[in-house]
């Protein structure tokens, strides 16, 4: 099997395995219980504070566990809106964030706060004097999603939140993909609140965090035990939280060379597509990007068709349109960056790690040649295609798309 989906999730390193296994069944106890065993338990939760805390530039006292980035994304706008809400109830986004964020926008409408949706450019460039043109009186919070998880643009997160500062306005992110990828430093990049999520780290699933800086005063999500400094209930799911610390220690320790291995395998993938597969075009910022992120829409195809066939030969990777999630639109992201349906529906997703080869790409690459030259074959759109242009070479007509 060539695994190519880690934006979805990634596989657990086995130290993070490791240091999990005895929190399970013999370090089994409640951190909030004050005799040895929770003890032991609470000082693990701590070190794992401490890690998570460190790769991004924060204090261990501002990092608070939760379920993932999806509770993470929506503890930062719902209690945002609850606190400000004497300040205004306007909240500015984007049109290419997670569902996390923008389900939570439509949610908190529903309650009489207003949203803009900022448009982004063909890349999936959020532009700054455009957030600043969206600025209100009564503008509450700016969340932009740091790096996009399904075309990697990395967005110019410390000028957007410089501009928030400026206008005395909190900056959330959803960092993600981003986090344990490419640097992150909360504090250098004027952000106010991120969420984070283990599984994308090589960490367990059902785990992540939510960074509050030490001066925000937002009220807890879930309501109970004092668990968290009082601001999330809940017993903590410690062997998770030791699972996220250790990967967070993981990634620091491993970053600058597998940001550097990522992005030259992401540049050979890439080259080797744009050469050899015709009809195609490479979405998102060609060099602003995730280190291991490619997204290239194929003409003439259905992602789905070409994914589904990929898998029979063991390869892993993700289309571009929602099907898979039982709707038959195409990715939100996809279309405002300007893509056609039919483009958008052709998209395929190959996201990288650390222990992907230049063989494996290769095989990967032969793999999709063959599979898209197949399925065109078979498509009558592309037939007429060839008829209407016969004349022209492929290049040409991308020039002439374009």
């Amino acid at each position: 099997m060539i695994y190519l989906d880690n934006a979805a999730t990634t596989r657990m390193a086995p130290e993070v395995l490791d240091a999990m296994l005895p929190f399970f069944a013999d370090n089994y106890g409640n951190p909030s219980t004050i005799y040895g065993l929770g003890a032991k338990a609470r000082r693990a939760v701590a070190e794992a504070r401490e890690h998570v805390s460190a790769l991004m530039g924060a204090k261990p006292e501002e990092i608070y566990f939760t379920s993932g980035g999806t509770e993470a994304d929506n503890w930062a706008i719902k209690a945002v809106a609850e606190a400000y809400t004497d300040k205004g109830k306007h909240i500015i986004t984007t049109k290419i964030e997670h569902h996390a964020v923008l389900h939570t926008c439509k949610w908190l409408e529903r309650q009489g706060f207003e949203v803009t949706y900022l448009d982004v450019d063909k890349d999936g460039l959020v532009h700054v004097e455009d957030v600043r043109e969206a600025l209100r009186p009564d503008t509450i919070l700016i969340s932009v999603m740091f790096a996009n998880n399904e075309i990697g643009t990395i967005e110019p997160i410390a000028e957007i939140g410089a501009l928030a500062h400026e206008h005395n306005i909190l900056f959330h992110t959803d960092a993600v993909q981003a986090f344990g990828q490419i640097p992150v430093d909360v504090k250098a990049m004027n952000v106010d609140l991120l969420s984070a999520s283990a599984h994308k780290v090589n960490g367990p699933k059902g785990v992540g965090c939510l960074y509050i800086r030490s001066d925000v005063k937002i009220r807890s999500f879930l309501h109970g035990g004092a668990q968290e400094r009082s601001r999330r209930a809940g017993t903590e799911n410690v062997p998770g939280i030791v699972g996220f610390g250790e990967a967070a220690r993981r990634a620091a320790r491993i970053l600058p060379e597998k940001q550097k291995r990522e992005q030259s395998l992401r540049d050979y993938l890439i080259d080797r597509l744009e050469s050899e597969v015709p009809w195609c075009r490479l979405n998102g910022h060609r060099s602003r990007r995730l280190p291991g992120n490619v997204n290239f829409s194929f003409s003439f195809v259905e992602g789905e068709s070409l994914l589904i066939r990929l898998d029979m030969e063991g390869i892993c990777v993700s289309s571009g349109s929602a099907c898979t999630s039982g709707s038959l639109d195409p990715s939100h992201v996809l279309l405002a960056i300007g893509l056609k349906h039919e483009e958008a529906h052709g998209s395929l997703r190959f996201t990288l790690s650390e222990e992907n080869t230049k063989e494996e790409l290769d095989t990967v690459v032969e793999a999709v040649k063959k599979t898209v030259d197949l399925l065109r074959q078979m498509s009558p759109l592309y037939e007429d295609f060839l008829k209407n242009n016969k004349s022209e070479r492929p290049e040409e007509l991308l020039d002439k798309e374009a």
